[in-house]
This record gives structure tokens, sequence and C-alpha cells, in this order.
């Protein structure tokens, strides 16, 4: 089987001058299949529909919550509303600011042992899927693998 047969086609993506706030309402109500059912993740595309980052939930709440915080003990303090305070404080600032540039990819034709592999090596919750020319055709995520591999499974039983 090949990564084409399970990916998502790509039909919604961030631009790179898009908001936080922008990101996280396109997430919010992005489509899976025909439904708006919302993603943890999406590409960053620019203008020529080049693949330029890939922005997931935990890319936005480092942006919300900086790293030096982890260094303090929160859990000792009771900042009522400061989670809220900082989400606002961040929500203009631009998806190229926080996106991850470094995006790992696959090929719409590489076997489907190619991308488990890929995504268990790099913990990976999505990989985005390639044409030869280098596009971005669709997206596959970790529960189209696992879904794949049950249905290896039962059909085996069978």
């Amino acid at each position: 089987m090949k990564v084409s047969e399970i990916m998502e086609p790509v039909k919604d993506y961030l631009l790179p001058e898009n908001t936080l706030k922008e990101a996280v309402n396109r997430m919010k109500v992005a489509r899976r299949g025909e439904k708006r059912v919302g993603v943890k993740g999406l590409i960053v595309l620019d203008e020529q529909k080049n693949l330029v980052g890939i922005v997931s939930i935990k890319d936005i709440l480092k942006t919300i919550i900086p790293f030096y915080m982890a260094y303090a003990k929160l859990g000792e303090f009771t900042w009522d509303g400061m989670l809220e305070e900082m989400a606002k404080k961040v929500s203009d600032k631009r998806v190229s600011e926080f996106m991850t540039k470094d995006v790992i990819t696959i090929d719409e034709d590489a076997p489907l042992m190619e991308c488990a592999d890929l995504m268990v090596r790099h913990n990976l919750q999505r990989v985005p899927v390639v044409n030869k020319e280098k596009r971005v055709t669709g997206i596959v995520y970790v529960r189209d693998l696992y879904y794949a591999i049950v249905k290896a499974l039962l059909e085996r039983e069978e």
C-alpha cells in the first residue's frame, strides 16, 4: 500500500502572514473529508503554494507559554487569568514567527512502512505528502496510519 492511498488531500492550510488567532480559528474549523472537525496541526504554504512550515498545537502552546516558564514552579502559584492574558498578548504574532520550519515530508508513492518509520522515528503526528514536483498534495495523520494497520490486521484474521 502507498502513502497516497491513505493520505487526506489538503483542503485547509495557513499562510506565513496569518496571525496566531487566525491559525487557531482555522485549525478549529479545518476539514477532514467532507466534515469540519478541526485538526491539531496545519501546513503553512507561501503564496506560490510551496511548503514553508507546519503549525501544531504544541507550537501554539510554546508561543503562549514561553520556555522559561517551565523552569518556574508554576504549580505553586495561583495566577488566575495568567494564561488568558498571555494568549491575548501573542494573538497577533505571525505564523512565520512560531511555525516549525524544518518539515519532514514523504513522497506520495512511498510505501506505508516508510511513512510508519518516519512517524515513529521522529515522533510525528502528521506528515505532509508531496508529489514529484515537491508540491504538497496531502497529509497523513498518525491515526490514518493506525487505521491502515488495524485494517490489515483484521483482514488477515478473517
